[in-house]
């Protein structure tokens, strides 16, 4: 019970860092006095158990969470979200320089669904070094079919984490993972109903399609790709044809 105080302490004073507050500000908001929060922060002190709640409803984090994990190996807020969405956001840490970027290949694809959100399986993940990407949480995904040429199936698409919805720029491409389809790469495009996304592929043989933001799991915005064959599209048959009208002219 003694290393959870501990993880207590410090995940109080990590998270009111983050958030730019002195300790007598942060006191004044959860109405406690600031010699009371300090013995918190430097564990002189265990919070009862309502303040325990109060604190978990204060920092939008599920109380097991400020007991059982390290929140101080993060530079970012954790990315807690409601409902079906998740409660921790998992990843792995570099203190020497840029955090790695945990590579999902096609493989592991079919078990991010139900990974993506439990620290063991993020922590398992084979990992990439690309330290020109510093600004951000990154992960790349090996993405499968023709729907987004030029880039062909077996491409690695490197995406940054986006936490806010506010956040997206439409008409971008963006790795999104959903309930209903696992990981898919596709442009986001906005739609007039406002519970509905739409999703575009770059390949116009393929019709666009919407889903509800409820199905939306997560959203990597795409940064850069890593591949070995960059598929060039082939002309129609139609102007195949023009082009050899052509040659034979310019021949003669």
């Amino acid at each position: 019970m003694s290393g959870r105080i501990i993880y207590l302490s410090k995940n109080i004073a990590h998270l009111r860092k983050l958030r730019k507050m002195t300790q007598e500000d942060m006191a004044d908001e959860l109405g406690v006095k600031k010699s009371r929060l300090g013995a918190w922060e430097e564990n002189r002190g265990t919070p009862a158990p309502d303040l325990l709640v109060q604190l978990s409803d204060y920092f939008r984090l599920p109380i097991d969470i400020l007991l059982r994990n390290d929140l101080t190996r993060s530079d970012q807020w954790p990315a807690v979200k409601v409902g079906d969405r998740r409660l921790l956001f998992p990843m792995q840490v570099n203190s020497s320089g840029p955090d790695p970027i945990e590579y999902v290949s096609a493989k592991a694809s079919a078990g991010y669904l139900n990974g993506y959100a439990d620290p063991e399986y993020v922590g398992d993940l084979p990992v990439l070094q690309l330290p020109f990407l510093r600004h951000g949480k990154f992960r790349a995904f090996t993405i499968k079919g023709d729907s987004m040429l030029p880039l062909p199936s077996g491409s690695t698409v490197v995406g940054r984490f986006v936490e806010h919805r506010r956040d997206i720029v439409f008409g971008e491409r963006y790795v999104v993972l959903t309930q209903s389809e696992g990981v898919v790469f596709k442009r986001l495009h906005a739609d007039k109903n406002k519970r509905v996304v739409q999703l575009h592929s770059d390949n116009n043989t393929y019709e666009p399609y919407s889903i509800a933001w409820s199905e939306v799991l997560e959203l990597w915005q795409f940064t850069c790709a890593i591949t070995t064959d960059l598929e060039v599209p082939q002309p129609d048959d139609e102007i195949k044809q023009l082009l050899q009208q052509l040659e034979k002219k310019l021949k003669k």
